[in-house]
């Protein structure tokens, strides 16, 4: 294998973001600056000023640009298998102690298997040992070296490294509760790993970036992998823990040129694709309040009303039997025939439950329609373009007029209040609401999961028939943590592949 060092992390900016640093509110709504977005970076040291009364004082952090690109380029993230210390509850931080298990090294396999068809021009790599071993058994016999780059190890966790949690808990007590509370303030021996990882993962985009290929596959870690998804689309370190990394989870980010050059546009294709289903506990904080967002299956033409076509019932189907292992309360759907009818199969599936012996007794659910799920604006649009039939491209949000995205994203405001309120209802104690509508829709309402602002939503892609999942550890008026982002596993052979991109690039 060949290494890469690390390079030294440059500061040449155009473009700043404010952010606070408090412990409350948890994050601030981010903003997108025309041209590309800009990520948060602190160095090792402590902030200049020492915090009083427990308060920690907002400062302010830049980075660099994105470099140019040639031509599109699609990243794909995988995070390594179970590793020894996984399944000890043992915190491995950047140590290199941990193997995968049988169980991780199962899931590496299955990892290349949905990976398999695809032509990957170079794997960067972690050098640590779980992640490296993952890295080869998906690379397989290809005969391109893997890269290592020490800038993709695992978040350094310093004197935590090694400890069981509850012994954590015994030796460092307040240290440890910051470290789960509010990890991007949180400080040990002198450092702030949260805010390392950030400017590390932000070195790692300038090499990926700049090397002569199309499609990358990189194989690193939780922490770290969430990093490069977050410094890639612009968010700080406040989102971290919010974007969910499980083990073999597979992440998708597409690169395409500006025609006048500079930062390319970014786009997030998937999140957290994983080997096993997105609805099965692991990986993350439990919760009992879940918000899972269903694209309708493939629509006749562009026209909500025209219902679907013969893939989306399928689609529909596929939807509804993956959602069989969910006891679900409500689907709430746009009013648009696809919606519904979308909507409809699922109940139908639900409430069939104990016949298919997924339950032993019948289930109920309740259908509900709103038209703030509606997605007219946007269907007119696509259908004046002529795009029906056509698969949407990443970002295609971004060619929307202005009034158009206003429109939609203070609707799918509405839409994401009504859906908080569903899900803090207090009579049911494990409330899950499903969600269906146009991906326009479900880009929305995750952005305003995520406190951004309408600019942000050409920096995700969804799939007709995808699921998104939004978990609430700490109830409905916490913070909401996205599980996956367009997981389309369950389709089987009627998914798009996870490495293929959607723009039509016979090259690529």
């Amino acid at each position: 294998m060949l290494s890469l060092a690390a390079a030294s992390f440059p500061i040449h900016h155009n473009r700043l973001f404010l952010y606070r640093t408090t412990p409350s509110p948890p994050f601030t709504v981010r903003s997108s600056a025309s041209g590309g977005v800009q990520e948060i970076q602190e160095s090792s040291t402590p902030p200049p000023s020492t915090p009083q009364d427990g308060e920690i004082s907002s400062e302010l952090f830049v980075s660099a640009p994105f470099p140019p690109i040639k031509g599109a380029k699609r990243v794909v993230l995988v995070r390594h298998g179970q590793s020894t210390w996984n399944a000890e509850g043992r915190i491995q931080g950047s140590s290199n102690f941990s193997v995968l298990t049988k169980k991780g090294e199962s899931q590496a396999e299955t990892s290349r298997q949905m990976l398999l068809d695809d032509s990957f021009d170079i794997c960067f790599s972690s050098p640590l040992t779980r992640s490296k071993r993952t890295a080869e058994i998906i690379w397989g016999d290809r005969e391109e070296e893997i890269l290592t780059d020490s800038d993709l190890r695992e978040i350094d966790l310093y004197s935590f490294q090694g400890l069981l949690k509850h012994e954590g808990k015994e030796k460092f007590g307040d240290s440890f509760r910051r470290w789960q509370l509010d990890a991007p303030n949180f400080s040990i021996d002198g450092h702030y790993p949260v805010r390392e990882l950030w400017a590390r993962a932000r070195n790692c985009w300038d090499r990926i970036l700049e090397h002569e290929s199309r499609s990358v596959l990189v194989v690193a870690h939780n922490a770290v992998n969430q990093a490069l998804v977050a410094t890639a689309i612009g968010l700080g370190t406040e989102y971290f823990r919010i974007l969910l990394q499980s083990n073999c989870g597979v992440s998708v980010l597409d690169f395409t040129p500006r025609a006048e050059g500079g930062s390319p546009y970014i786009c997030l294709n998937r999140l957290n694709q994983t080997p096993s289903s997105p609805l099965a506990s692991g990986g993350g904080r439990k919760a009992s309040k879940r918000i899972v967002l269903v694209c309708h299956g493939t629509m006749q033409g562009s026209a909500g009303d025209q219902g679907m076509n013969m893939l989306g019932i399928i689609q529909s189907q596929k939807i509804a039997e993956l959602l069989l292992d969910l006891q679900v309360s409500t689907i709430i759907s746009s009013t648009e025939d696809v919606s519904v009818d979308t909507s409809v199969a699922i109940s139908r599936v639900q409430e069939a439950a104990d016949c298919l012996g997924a339950d032993c007794v019948p289930r109920y659910v309740e259908l509900k329609r709103s038209k703030d799920l509606d997605a007219s604006d946007i269907l007119q649009q696509l259908n004046e373009e002529g795009s029906e039939g056509q698969l949407l491209r990443p970002g295609f949000l971004n060619r929307f007029d202005d009034e158009s995205l206003s429109a939609l994203w203070d609707q799918s405001g509405k839409a994401w209040e009504t859906l908080l309120n569903e899900v803090s209802d207090e009579s049911d104690p494990e409330k899950v609401a499903v969600v269906v509508s146009h991906p326009a829709v479900h880009i929305a309402l995750m952005g305003h999961c995520l406190k951004l602002t309408k600019e942000w939503m050409g920096s995700f892609h969804l799939d007709a028939g995808s699921i998104s999942v939004v978990d609430f550890p700490d109830g409905a008026a916490g913070i909401g943590v996205i599980r996956c982002i367009n997981y389309t596993a369950h389709l089987g052979r009627w998914a798009i592949p996870i490495t293929r991109p959607t723009a039509d690039d016979e090259e690529f």
